[in-house]
């Protein structure tokens, strides 16, 4: 029940550190209404405790990344390629064998969004997209997903999306878990991995995996001490291939809290290299 030392950890949930963290999420303003969040330097933040500092303009954020997956034995990380996001980019061209290429896309976005998936695949060669459903509030199975959902079927690459109740103060509908049952049904070859939790309906969210053999669940967003009680049962039974680890950094979690609690979550022996590598390496097909 110890984790072991010496596993090449994928991380699949990874951004670099910013200049001014509200600029990074300007896109969420328009849904914000309390006076309060509008205030927050990100719009979670009454959730977290030492969040990551933002950078000073001399500082290089892939130089603090790779210092930070290098320190905690990280040996790739999953992080986004979109056309606004330089440091992504400049990461992937620079250093291949230390980042996975993804990208953010925007349910809201019709054909250009369809546009970018092609394009970030054929420049990058991304192996996933990700996307946020409550920061555009647009439902998990809303129609306006469903170009998206093809292509990634046509791309053979999963989707990663936030799940449950979402850290921001908006509504809360469009990420329930029942939804991604419709999406399974009627994409039955698209790999859906969850983020963020499934919170409150993470036992909605296991017997969602037990019938549809695409869905898988990533730990995004929680230190490892506030792991689901009902993912880890589930991880130590017949769920051992369906949770992936994902941190939380720099958004709103430092390694040295993730991995200073990892070591007391309760997985069993052989459900700790599937958790940290290879369920990864296999959603995401990547070479081991």
């Amino acid at each position: 029940m110890t984790m072991p030392s010496g596993i090449p950890v994928i991380e699949t949930f990874l951004g670099f550190p910013s200049r001014n963290r509200k600029d990074v999420y300007k896109f969420l303003a328009p849904h914000l209404r309390d006076a309060e969040s509008k205030g927050f330097r990100f719009p979670a933040q009454y959730m977290f405790k030492d969040v990551p500092e933002d950078l000073d303009d001399n500082v290089d954020p892939v130089v603090v990344v790779l210092d930070n997956l290098d320190r905690f034995g990280i040996e790739r990380g999953m992080i986004s390629v979109g056309a606004t996001n330089e440091d992504g980019r400049r990461a992937i061209v620079d250093h291949p064998d230390r980042f996975i290429p993804s990208l953010a896309v925007e349910p809201n976005g019709g054909m250009d969004t369809i546009r970018a998936m092609v394009a970030a695949h054929d420049e990058f060669g991304i192996k996933s997209v990700t996307t946020f459903p409550a920061g555009s509030q647009v439902a998990i199975n809303d129609k306006r997903y469903f170009p998206i959902y093809s292509k990634c079927c046509e791309l053979d690459i999963p989707i990663f999306s936030c799940a449950g109740i979402p850290g921001p103060r908006v509504p809360f509908e469009s990420q329930k878990v029942e939804h991604i049952d419709e999406v399974c049904y009627l994409f039955p070859e698209l790999t859906f991995v969850t983020r963020h939790g499934c919170e409150p309906w993470t036992d909605l969210a296991v017997k969602l995996m037990i019938k549809w053999p695409n869905l898988y669940y990533s730990t995004s967003a929680f230190a490892p001490r506030h792991y689901p009680k009902a993912i880890i049962d589930y991880a130590n039974t017949r769920g051992a291939d369906k949770i992936l680890y994902a941190g939380y950094f720099p958004a709103g979690l430092t390694y040295d809290r993730i991995w200073g609690d990892m070591p007391d979550v309760a997985f069993k022996d052989d459900v700790w290299p599937k958790f940290l590598r290879e369920n990864a390496l296999k959603v995401l097909k990547l070479d081991g």
